[in-house]
């Protein structure tokens, strides 16, 4: 997991991106197509809470 949260960290630099938000899916009922672990890194806006 850390060597994925640095690659994360890494896409974010080479966007431009110094904020952003790394999210995972667990499951079909969660938005999960793709069965394997992936990471997506959300950036480049403001970000509210709750998320959606």
């Amino acid at each position: 997991l850390g060597r994925l949260l640095r690659a994360c960290r890494r896409a974010a630099a080479s966007e431009g991106l110094n904020e952003y938000r790394i999210v995972n899916n667990c499951g079909e009922s969660a938005g999960q197509s793709v069965f394997h672990i992936h990471l997506h890194v959300l950036g480049g806006r403001s970000l509210g809470w709750p998320p959606g």
